[in-house]
């Protein structure tokens, strides 16, 4: 399989606005946010394994 093909790198996807790193949130506000979103996905995956168990 060609390089790019397998690679995992992506760094290339940077969001070109946020170059002003002091527009950021706090780091504290970021890992809230990264939490919360982690705990929905992990939520829904479990929906969908119950809903895969009661078929």
């Amino acid at each position: 399989m060609a390089r790019d093909k397998a690679s995992l790198d992506i760094f290339w996807l940077k969001d070109e606005s946020l170059d002003n790193l002091d527009d950021l949130p706090p780091p504290e506000v970021l890992q809230q946010e990264i939490i919360e979103h982690l705990e929905a996905a992990l939520a829904s995956f479990r929906d969908v394994a119950a809903g895969l168990r009661s078929n």
